[in-house]
């Protein structure tokens, strides 16, 4: 049984309840996840001021290690909402699920990086350094890198909560990768 609800606006804190009505303005709801780090006073602000912060990551890059990471964390919700966003950035859905086995076809940069991502969240960090060496070699540099293990960090605190608190996928669900064709 879930114990965790998805609080309302009424439900929230005042600062959050100004965030759910930008969160409305810009994407025209609130996203489950979202609100459900609204049951604290601070961590939705918090959060959101990470996840939005100047990286010297593209939007595209960003989605790479958001969909790379999610899968090794299985986390459903942010594969979901990862998948949506990943196809708003132009990724056909064929690429979309190579980058969530860690690797890319098409792209040798998106190749590294989604390999460097992979290889980061399953080893916990203890990146193995022929990935690194791999990443650099590509053009990335090592601003690069701390951006990548910053944005690891950000998208496993969403996937922790998510599997943690189970609550409901409010996007189109992601399949599983092993049903699909890769």
């Amino acid at each position: 049984m879930n114990t965790f609800n998805v609080p309302t606006r009424e439900d929230v804190s005042t600062n959050n309840q100004v965030i759910f009505d930008n969160l409305n303005k810009a994407l025209g709801f609130v996203p489950n996840l979202y609100a459900t780090y609204a049951h604290s006073d601070t961590a939705l602000e918090n959060y959101l001021t990470f996840a939005n912060a100047k990286t010297s990551l593209t939007a595209k890059e960003k989605e790479v290690v958001n969909l790379a990471v999610s899968q090794v964390n299985d986390c459903i919700y942010c594969l979901s909402a990862h998948t949506a966003i990943g196809k708003m950035n132009g990724f056909t859905d064929a690429q979309i699920l190579e980058l969530r086995a860690g690797f890319s076809s098409v792209n040798t940069k998106f190749d590294a990086l989604a390999k460097l991502a992979k290889n980061i969240t399953e080893n916990r960090g203890k990146t193995d350094k022929s990935v690194v060496k791999d990443f650099f070699t590509v053009g990335y540099t090592k601003g690069n890198l701390i951006d990548v293990i910053s944005l690891v960090g950000d998208k496993t605190i969403s996937n922790y909560i998510h599997s943690t608190t189970k609550v409901p996928v409010d996007f189109p669900v992601a399949e599983p990768l092993e049903l699909q064709a890769v």
